[in-house]
């Protein structure tokens, strides 16, 4: 990275708080690299601010069409229409399909977390019985 924004070196501690946790970004990259392969901190650091800034891209849209609705509260219907509106439309349908998921499984927490209920469901119906829900 060219510059420290964000690091408690350069005094970015604030920023830094905008950030997903970099153990969360480098256990999630571990699954799309080999058992022995090695991700360099630099990668992580790299991913863990292009993860965050697509994550505030995505809300502040959701948040514009609350505020235009005169509504306090994002969900997840406004998150993925967001995402439709910003161009990435080939993701729509899938996390319409995880929501719905999702929403079936609230209040049923005795199988795991209501996540993974969901991602096994989808992984179900994709041919992929048991797996989670890792992609579109």
């Amino acid at each position: 990275m060219s510059e420290a924004v964000g690091t408690p070196e350069s005094g970015g501690a604030k920023e830094q708080e905008r950030f997903l946790p970099i153990a969360n970004i480098g256990r999630i990259m571990r699954r799309g690299v080999p058992e022995n392969g090695k991700i360099a901190k630099d990668a992580k650091e790299s991913i863990q601010e292009c993860v965050s800034e697509f994550i505030s891209f995505i809300t502040s849209e959701a948040s514009d069409k609350c505020m235009k609705e005169k509504r306090k509260t994002i969900n997840g219907d406004d998150l993925i229409w967001s995402m439709g509106t910003l161009g990435f439309e080939d993701y729509v349908e899938p996390l319409k399909l995880y929501l719905k998921l999702y929403r079936e499984m609230e209040g049923d927490t005795s199988k795991g977390s209501k996540s993974e209920q969901a991602g096994k469901k989808v992984g179900a119906l994709n041919g992929q019985p048991g797996s989670s829900f890792n992609g579109m």
